[in-house]
């Protein structure tokens, strides 16, 4: 079998080239770091490494950094649609600044968005000095944790969305008017099955910035053992000790439960496409 058989023609040549280029940039950024991880990973043993993630600190700190993770993204999720939509389909005053400020998490230290939630949520902060007689307390709570998940995913959701948005013609909304269909039912039967890939896509970027997240949740979250200790936190916290082992055992769990999240939500989105494609 001819090479070319093995890819789709193109009119632009450099195929080659182009694919070279590609593995050595994905291998030296991407997949030679994860082989270091695993290699190192086999050196300490099955084992070793099981007992080390089923320890009750390493356990506590992996539920709480997926939990939280998975909460805020779904949060996200909700709220980033929302949010896209009401960008693209209304103009009122404020619409570009809010649209600009969107993007701040992305070029925000996260370190300076961990201060400043803290500052801001702190007992004696603006808006925690508010709550406090409420007996709401954010800072130094696993909830000031999903404030922090929430603010540096939602970027992530509203850009993936919002270009998807944007083409959806109010055609297809009146046609469905047209046919005697309601409000609730247009959204659930026509825009969001076109939204779904989008959506989804989103989710999986939103999650994947959260679980890895650090800067801007030490800050926040208190960092007490067994109640608001992340998962990247006691890594860093490992290797200050040199436990090198215990860091390994940790990122692997965290790379695994990772790798097992995004390739539900890829099959999820696979199938939605699928289906979309049938109707």
């Amino acid at each position: 079998m001819r090479a070319g058989l093995l890819r789709s023609p193109s009119p632009l040549p450099g195929f080659g080239l182009s694919f070279g280029v590609m593995m050595t940039m994905l291998s030296i950024v991407v997949l030679l770091p994860i082989l270091a991880l695993l290699a190192r990973g086999l050196t300490i043993g099955p084992v070793e490494l099981w007992e080390m993630v089923s320890s009750r600190r390493i356990r506590s700190a992996l539920i709480l950094s997926f939990s939280a993770a998975l909460i805020a993204s779904v949060f996200n999720l909700v709220f980033g649609a929302v949010l896209a939509w009401v960008l693209v389909r209304y103009r009122f005053w404020g619409r570009r600044v809010i649209d600009a400020a969107i993007d701040l998490p992305f070029a925000l230290p996260t370190a300076v968005a961990g201060i400043a939630l803290t500052a801001l949520y702190a007992p004696n902060g603006a808006f925690g000095s508010l709550l406090a007689p409420l007996g709401i307390k954010v800072a130094y709570t696993q909830i000031g944790i999903w404030l922090a998940l929430i603010f540096i995913g939602l970027p992530f959701v509203v850009r993936t969305v919002q270009p998807v948005m944007e083409e959806i013609d109010r055609e297809v909304e009146e046609a469905s008017a047209t046919l005697g269909a309601g409000r609730a039912y247009t959204l659930r039967r026509v825009i969001l099955p076109m939204l779904t890939p989008a959506l989804l896509t989103g989710f999986a970027l939103a999650l994947a910035r959260s679980v890895g997240e650090y800067g801007s949740v030490i800050f926040i979250a208190g960092n007490l053992p067994f109640k608001t200790e992340i998962a990247p936190l006691l890594i860093v916290i490992r290797l200050e000790e040199f436990n090198y082992d215990a860091a390994t055992a940790i990122g692997i769990a965290m790379l695994l439960i990772s790798f097992a999240m995004l390739l539900l939500i890829n099959a999820i989105q696979i199938w939605s496409r699928r289906r979309i494609g049938d109707v």
